[in-house]
């Protein structure tokens, strides 16, 4: 399919007058274009079709410095509709260019294009972008590198190498093939048939041996790795053979350095980890494998690299490999979640909420509804799948929420109603045996004043198929403050968070049975979609939107749409 030259002329002078405007304010301006489009790949003994960014798999990465403004032109020659987010990117009042679909946008049509401003402002470190449409973030997505500004330096040495590593799902099937078979059955979907790093399954997997991803590094230098969890419905054990990494950053932030032998990521994190090559000239396995301590369907495969020493040595017969916590193990999972803590420093400083004007209970859970005249549904004779905050399943729009909300007056109340701030029904979230599966479905928001400090409490539930789950909230990061297992006691657990050096992410896990806390100020102005970064809950509905209000300046206000936004018709 060939672009449409006019309309990227367009978007192209639109980046030039942008740079214009920009380039006095802030950082530089960097300028990108990506033409995402079907390509041909061979893994594990099958060609697959997928979707990709420039035919790349993982896809090309963003560089930047903090304090700088991208504009990425994104041009559809794909066979349906596509939405780009940059994930972990704070967008100041600009929520126009976020991209998930039909919150911020409607899909970018085959043969369109659209061309999206990336605000880089306080974010420093690891942060990455991917598709925020259907499923297709399986195979586009890449990583975003934000480096120090002009003047300033890692609050570490500054390492001796950089490389991203990128963990993905693959699928041997049409990723949207699996989508669908799963909502017209109204069951589990596949599982995928295998893990990545950086684009290869590694020499567990059949017919890749040959093309398992391997870093060379040279004895006694350090490489800082920039590690993306772009797994679809998965969390995540990792780790280096002989190797101790020391964990620097997570989610475009810094943490107080902490060595550990084995990383928990969920989907949607990043992190940023040094390694020191300080073992014997060999070769060492680096070790990906998945943590699930639930009954769902999951791929229990591992996926494997090499470091690759450099020098003249006999490759050895028998190559380390690390030991790993037991796939179920959720102690090591949350006691590798408490260690992450702020810097908190002159430099790097925190400003945690200690006045909450906006406090939220909010239950998560995996649920059921009944299939209309019971047809086509496999789940318990007459089901299908669901899933819900607070009891309720959020139900997509038609239309970008967004441009409804601007387009009204800042109101959407004529097409979504108030999201509850507490369960409609209280009880034993983590132990009750007879409470109803099923839930309750709608389009409902929260909204918040501008300069509300938040706090929200996210509660696993014993409903469903219990398990953790990945929240993640766009246009901000937030604080974690404190997590646990069991319900969540409101009269001793405030008093066990950690206000003093909370790590700042955008994305967290909420352990199964268990809660955790966040605490955020209300000051990007917007509309901000919050949901389980495990695609099928997603789907299934496990999300809602957060509307934050306009303060009383031009400042404290939502920008203006660009003069194009992606048509919904």
């Amino acid at each position: 399919m060939k672009p449409n030259m006019g309309l990227i002329s367009g978007s192209l002078g639109f980046i030039l007058l942008s740079t214009l405007l920009f380039s006095k304010v802030q950082g530089a301006v960097r300028n990108y274009y990506w033409v995402v489009k079907e390509t041909n790949f061979t893994k594990l003994c099958t060609t697959s079709t997928v979707l990709t960014v420039n035919n790349s798999f993982p896809g090309p990465e963003i560089h930047a410095k903090k304090g700088d403004t991208v504009f990425v032109t994104v041009q559809n020659a794909g066979p349906y509709g596509i939405s780009i987010h940059w994930h972990g990117v704070r967008q100041p009042r600009n929520p126009w260019s976020d991209g998930p679909e039909y919150i911020t946008q409607c899909p970018i049509k085959p043969g369109g294009n659209f061309t999206q401003e990336i605000n880089l402002s306080t974010e420093e470190g690891t942060l990455w972008w991917h598709a925020h449409s259907d499923w297709s973030r399986a195979t586009v997505h890449g990583a975003i590198k934000v480096f120090p500004a002009n003047g300033t330096s890692y609050p570490f040495d500054k390492p001796d190498g950089d490389q991203t590593i990128v963990f993905s799902s693959w699928y041997k099937s049409d990723v949207m093939d699996v989508l669908d078979e799963a909502l017209t059955s109204g069951g589990d979907p596949n599982v995928s048939d295998a893990y990545t790093i950086n684009g290869e399954p590694g020499d567990l997997y059949d017919c890749s041996n040959e093309t398992m991803y391997s870093l060379l590094v040279e004895t006694g230098k350090t490489y800082l790795l920039r590690i993306v969890n772009s797994i679809l419905n998965e969390e995540m054990f990792f780790a280096i053979a002989n190797h101790n990494l020391t964990v620097v950053g997570s989610d475009g932030a810094y943490v107080k350095p902490f060595s550990t032998d084995y990383l928990f990521i969920t989907p949607g994190q990043t992190m940023d980890v040094l390694v020191t090559a300080n073992q014997a000239a060999s070769y060492y396995y680096m070790v990906l494998t998945p943590f699930l301590d639930t009954d769902s369907s999951y791929d229990n495969t591992t996926s494997r690299a090499l470091i690759k020493y450099r020098g003249n040595y006999t490759a050895p017969t028998s190559i380390p490999t690390p030991t790993f916590p037991n796939i179920s193990d959720s102690i090591s999972a949350q006691l590798f979640v408490v260690r992450l803590k702020s810097l908190a420093d002159a430099a790097h400083p925190i400003h945690v909420p200690k006045n909450i004007t906006k406090q939220i209970f909010m239950t998560v859970s995996v649920n059921l509804f009944a299939c209309p005249n019971s047809t086509g549904c496999t789940v318990d004779g007459n089901n299908k799948l669901a899933a819900s905050l607070n009891n309720n399943s959020f139900v997509m729009p038609s239309t970008s929420l967004l441009q409804e909300y601007y387009d009204n007056n800042y109101n959407v109340s004529h097409i979504a109603d108030e999201f509850p701030n507490k369960p409609p029904t209280p009880f034993n979230y983590t132990t009750v045996a007879d409470m109803s599966a099923y839930t309750s479905e709608g389009t409902r928001l929260i909204t918040f004043n501008y300069g509300d400090e938040v706090e929200i409490v996210f509660q696993g539930t014993n409903i469903g198929a219990t398990q953790n789950h990945p929240m993640h909230l766009h246009g901000y990061s937030f604080y974690l403050v404190g997590t646990g297992s069991s319900d969540f006691d409101n009269g001793t657990d405030p008093g066990r968070f950690n206000l003093v050096d909370p790590p700042e992410v955008n994305t967290v896990a909420v352990p199964r049975k268990g809660w955790t806390a966040i605490r955020f100020k209300a000051d990007n102005p917007g509309v901000w979609f919050m949901h389980c970064h495990f695609e099928r809950h997603t789907t299934w509905g496990m999300s809602t939107v957060v509307i934050v209000k306009d303060g009383g300046t031009n400042e404290t206000s939502m920008r203006p749409p660009p003069s194009y936004m992606p048509p919904c018709s």
